[in-house]
Protein backbone atom coordinates (compact mmCIF):
# COMPACT_ATOMS: atom_id res chain seq x y z
CA UNK A 1 0.00 0.00 0.00
CA UNK A 2 1.65 3.17 -1.20
CA UNK A 3 0.16 6.45 -2.30
CA UNK A 4 0.78 8.11 -5.60
CA UNK A 5 -1.11 11.06 -7.03
CA UNK A 6 -3.52 8.59 -8.70
CA UNK A 7 -5.75 8.48 -5.61
CA UNK A 8 -6.23 12.25 -5.64
CA UNK A 9 -6.70 12.26 -9.41
CA UNK A 10 -9.27 9.46 -9.23
CA UNK A 11 -11.19 11.26 -6.47
CA UNK A 12 -11.15 14.46 -8.52
CA UNK A 13 -12.57 12.54 -11.50
CA UNK A 14 -15.26 10.81 -9.43
CA UNK A 15 -16.27 14.06 -7.73
CA UNK A 16 -16.48 15.77 -11.10
CA UNK A 17 -18.68 12.96 -12.39
CA UNK A 18 -20.90 13.09 -9.31
CA UNK A 19 -21.30 16.81 -9.83
CA UNK A 20 -21.66 17.08 -13.61
CA UNK A 21 -22.39 13.75 -15.32
CA UNK A 22 -26.11 14.56 -15.58
CA UNK A 23 -25.63 18.04 -17.03
CA UNK A 24 -22.70 17.74 -19.43
CA UNK A 25 -20.84 15.22 -21.54
CA UNK A 26 -17.79 14.31 -19.46
CA UNK A 27 -14.87 13.22 -21.64
CA UNK A 28 -11.19 12.67 -20.90
CA UNK A 29 -10.51 16.10 -22.41
CA UNK A 30 -12.99 17.73 -20.01
CA UNK A 31 -11.44 15.82 -17.11
CA UNK A 32 -7.96 16.81 -18.27
CA UNK A 33 -9.00 20.46 -18.17
CA UNK A 34 -10.44 20.28 -14.66
CA UNK A 35 -7.60 18.21 -13.20
CA UNK A 36 -4.72 19.88 -15.01
CA UNK A 37 -3.44 16.40 -15.86
CA UNK A 38 -2.52 15.22 -19.35
CA UNK A 39 -5.47 13.49 -21.08
CA UNK A 40 -3.37 10.32 -21.58
CA UNK A 41 -2.90 10.01 -17.80
CA UNK A 42 -6.58 10.78 -17.23
CA UNK A 43 -7.50 7.97 -19.66
CA UNK A 44 -5.19 5.56 -17.80
CA UNK A 45 -6.93 6.42 -14.54
CA UNK A 46 -10.33 6.10 -16.20
CA UNK A 47 -9.28 2.63 -17.35
CA UNK A 48 -8.44 1.63 -13.79
CA UNK A 49 -11.75 3.01 -12.48
CA UNK A 50 -13.62 1.21 -15.26
CA UNK A 51 -11.83 -2.07 -14.52
CA UNK A 52 -12.97 -1.70 -10.89
CA UNK A 53 -16.54 -1.09 -12.12
CA UNK A 54 -16.69 2.37 -10.56
CA UNK A 55 -17.38 4.11 -13.87
CA UNK A 56 -18.65 3.32 -17.32
CA UNK A 57 -17.88 4.94 -20.64
CA UNK A 58 -20.90 4.96 -22.91
CA UNK A 59 -20.10 4.52 -26.58
CA UNK A 60 -22.31 6.27 -29.08
CA UNK A 61 -23.64 9.07 -26.89
CA UNK A 62 -20.23 9.28 -25.28
CA UNK A 63 -19.33 10.45 -21.86
CA UNK A 64 -18.31 8.90 -18.58
CA UNK A 65 -20.68 8.02 -15.75
CA UNK A 66 -20.55 6.63 -12.23
CA UNK A 67 -21.83 3.07 -11.97
CA UNK A 68 -22.95 3.64 -8.37
CA UNK A 69 -24.36 6.53 -6.44
CA UNK A 70 -21.66 8.63 -4.71
CA UNK A 71 -22.65 7.30 -1.27
CA UNK A 72 -21.92 3.78 -2.54
CA UNK A 73 -18.31 4.49 -3.51
CA UNK A 74 -15.80 4.49 -0.68
CA UNK A 75 -12.31 5.91 -0.62
CA UNK A 76 -11.16 2.31 -0.12
CA UNK A 77 -12.88 1.36 -3.39
CA UNK A 78 -11.02 4.14 -5.16
CA UNK A 79 -7.70 3.31 -3.52
CA UNK A 80 -8.05 -0.35 -4.40
CA UNK A 81 -8.85 0.59 -8.00
CA UNK A 82 -5.92 2.89 -8.68
CA UNK A 83 -3.10 2.22 -6.22
CA UNK A 84 -0.67 -0.66 -5.92
CA UNK A 85 -1.86 -2.46 -2.80
CA UNK A 86 1.26 -4.61 -2.76
CA UNK A 87 3.67 -1.67 -2.52
CA UNK A 88 4.57 -0.91 1.09
CA UNK A 89 3.17 2.26 2.63
CA UNK A 90 6.54 2.91 4.26
CA UNK A 91 9.21 1.29 2.07
CA UNK A 92 12.20 -0.10 3.91
CA UNK A 93 15.60 1.42 3.15
CA UNK A 94 17.38 -0.79 0.67
CA UNK A 95 20.45 -2.17 2.42
CA UNK A 96 20.42 -2.27 6.21
CA UNK A 97 23.67 -3.69 7.57
CA UNK A 98 23.00 -7.39 8.28
CA UNK A 99 26.04 -7.45 10.62
CA UNK A 100 24.33 -4.96 12.93
CA UNK A 101 21.63 -6.28 15.31
CA UNK A 102 19.38 -3.32 14.47
CA UNK A 103 20.02 -3.63 10.75
CA UNK A 104 19.31 -7.36 10.87
CA UNK A 105 15.98 -6.99 12.67
CA UNK A 106 14.55 -3.62 11.58
CA UNK A 107 12.61 -5.08 8.65
CA UNK A 108 10.72 -7.57 10.80
CA UNK A 109 10.23 -5.09 13.62
CA UNK A 110 8.72 -2.51 11.25
CA UNK A 111 6.70 -4.93 9.08
CA UNK A 112 4.29 -5.88 11.87
CA UNK A 113 3.66 -2.25 12.79
CA UNK A 114 3.27 -1.11 9.21
CA UNK A 115 0.68 -3.86 8.59
CA UNK A 116 -1.34 -2.56 11.55
CA UNK A 117 -1.15 0.98 10.17
CA UNK A 118 -2.13 -0.15 6.67
CA UNK A 119 -5.10 -2.11 7.99
CA UNK A 120 -6.24 0.86 10.09
CA UNK A 121 -5.87 3.24 7.16
CA UNK A 122 -7.85 0.97 4.83
CA UNK A 123 -10.52 0.53 7.48
CA UNK A 124 -10.87 4.33 7.79
CA UNK A 125 -11.04 4.67 4.00
CA UNK A 126 -13.94 2.18 3.98
CA UNK A 127 -15.96 4.68 6.03
CA UNK A 128 -15.34 7.64 3.71
CA UNK A 129 -17.50 8.06 0.62
CA UNK A 130 -17.49 10.15 -2.52
CA UNK A 131 -20.80 11.59 -1.28
CA UNK A 132 -19.15 12.82 1.92
CA UNK A 133 -16.39 14.38 -0.15
CA UNK A 134 -18.96 16.02 -2.42
CA UNK A 135 -20.81 17.37 0.63
CA UNK A 136 -17.52 18.77 1.98
CA UNK A 137 -16.83 20.36 -1.40
CA UNK A 138 -20.27 22.03 -1.42
CA UNK A 139 -19.69 23.31 2.12
CA UNK A 140 -16.29 24.75 1.18
CA UNK A 141 -17.72 26.40 -1.93
CA UNK A 142 -20.58 27.88 0.11
CA UNK A 143 -18.11 29.27 2.65
CA UNK A 144 -16.03 30.70 -0.21
CA UNK A 145 -19.14 32.36 -1.65
CA UNK A 146 -20.04 33.87 1.73
CA UNK A 147 -16.49 35.14 2.16
CA UNK A 148 -16.48 36.66 -1.34
CA UNK A 149 -19.81 38.38 -0.67
CA UNK A 150 -18.51 39.83 2.60
CA UNK A 151 -15.41 41.18 0.85
CA UNK A 152 -17.53 42.64 -1.94
CA UNK A 153 -19.91 44.32 0.52
CA UNK A 154 -17.08 45.53 2.74
CA UNK A 155 -15.21 46.96 -0.25
CA UNK A 156 -18.21 48.93 -1.46
CA UNK A 157 -18.62 50.84 1.83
Amino acid sequence: MQFSSRLNLACHILLYLAEYQDTQKVTSEVLSATTGVNAVNVRKTLGLLKAANLIEVRPGIGGTFLTRRPEGITLADVFDAVEDKEAPLFPMHANPNRNCPVGRSIGSVMDARVRVLEDALHSEMERMTIQQMQDDMHHLLQQEKISDEKEKNHGSN
